[in-house]
């Protein structure tokens, strides 16, 4: 494995500010003590910063040797933001804010980035200029689409994007990067069914609602199963069927909601049309109604063919070929896609391991993502900064026609 001296000897002091930002976590779009922290060691490293792009996000741009004169630009992005969830660890650096942890590890995505940062800034031994992107609000806030919205790319010109994500039970010191469809696009559904409510006793007087959303569950599955091809992956999940009040009424509705996830938009039309017709008619054969709301939120996270092969070598030139996996995609979402959608680019995993690494105190959950139990393994520091810089330093360097 062949780590940068220079990160492995500041790796210490970077997964102290891990730690940090561990113990103070902060929610989609109120990443300002987050922002500030990175700001700050930006502007110590005589890296100039960009603030508010995205509401709290922070872009640091890193001029080569020449100053940026050749007008080759990549980007590497970071997310910076917690989820609303209650941490069940009790080491040290566990969240100080009830009902907030990093529990995806942002805060080491965020650390190894600053850490690349630190490098990148004391050496400058690369023509061009490299884009640190530390984004809010990946966690269902879309803040990749908001700062680009406040014009990121036009701002920011870079040929490419690139975005790494840990990835638990993945053994520790590979990677994992491939073409295509890498995550997936996430859509939420409400389906209100309208009946008629009556006694539990004399159900022939009223229009019951169970039965029917039972019957609707059902049939989605029937849209997985026998609407869209077999080779063409996705999920229908009914999370949540909330009804009545009492054990002896027939209740006047019925509420289900749900996620879908699909690879393409063309899956997906097909999704939101069937499940259109299936609550609409299956409602109507029991003399009922319904209103059908279908939100679509990211799309797709799509690595292009060329950036994944180059990611993918750049790899391998530090850990070797036994050590980066296939990505096996996965029909979670993630909101870098938003920037794939813009320019080419590729989503990779670094592997945190089984848990092992995780301090005295964690909880009895596994390590896993979005669990309480969660810790991001800071060994991955040193290992996730060389990527970054090496990235950046092989894309910069290659002839602008090939980029």
């Amino acid at each position: 494995m062949k780590i940068i001296d220079s990160i492995a000897t500041q790796a210490a002091a970077i997964a102290q500010l891990r730690r940090d930002i561990h113990a103070h976590p902060e929610l989609c779009f109120e990443e300002q003590r987050t922002a500030d922290l990175v700001a700050a060691k930006l502007t110590e490293w005589g890296i100039p910063i960009h603030r508010g792009m995205g509401t709290t996000g922070v872009v640091g741009i890193v001029h080569g040797r020449d100053g940026g004169a050749c007008g080759r630009g990549v980007g590497l992005r970071a997310d910076m933001d917690a989820l609303p969830m209650q941490e069940f660890n009790t080491f040290a650096h566990a969240s100080k804010h009830a009902g907030k942890m990093h529990a995806c590890g942002h805060d080491g995505h965020t650390a190894m980035l600053l850490a690349a940062a630190q490098h990148l800034a004391q050496h400058r031994d690369f023509d061009g200029t490299v884009y640190l992107i530390f984004q809010p609000a990946e966690e269902g806030g879309g803040g990749a689409r908001e700062m680009m919205r406040d014009g990121l790319f036009e701002r920011f010109p870079m040929e490419a994007v690139f975005g790494m994500h840990n990835w638990p039970g993945l053994p520790l010191g590979t990677f994992a990067v491939s073409p295509g469809p890498v995550m997936a696009s996430t859509s939420e559904f409400k389906i209100t069914l309208r009946g008629k409510g009556s006694h539990a006793a004399l159900p022939h007087m009223g229009v019951d609602p169970v039965p029917i959303a039972c019957q609707m569950v059902q049939a989605f599955q029937t849209i997985i199963s026998r609407n869209k091809k077999p080779i063409d992956t996705a999920v229908i999940s009914v999370t949540m069927i909330h009804a009545g009040e009492a054990t002896n009424v027939v209740p006047d509705f019925c509420e289900l909601q749900g996620t879908v996830r699909t690879f393409t938009a063309e899956v997906l039309d097909l999704i939101e049309r069937r499940m259109r017709q299936v609550a609409e008619h299956t409602c109507a054969a029991h003399e009922a109604t319904c209103e059908f709301e279908f939100v679509r939120n990211y799309p797709a996270t799509i690595n292009s063919a060329a950036e994944a092969a180059f990611a993918r070598d750049v790899m391998r030139s530090i850990v070797g070929d036994d050590k980066v996996l296939v990505q096996e995609p996965t029909l979670g979402g993630e909101d870098f896609a938003y920037m794939l959608q813009a320019k080419p680019g590729a989503y990779c995993f670094i592997a945190n391991g089984e848990g092992g690494h995780r301090a005295a105190g964690h909880g009895a959950g596994p390590c896993t993502l979005h669990n309480p139990s969660y810790d991001f393994n800071d060994d991955l520091i040193p290992l996730g900064a060389t990527y970054w810089v090496r990235l950046a330093h092989d894309w910069l360097a290659q002839p602008r026609s090939a980029a």
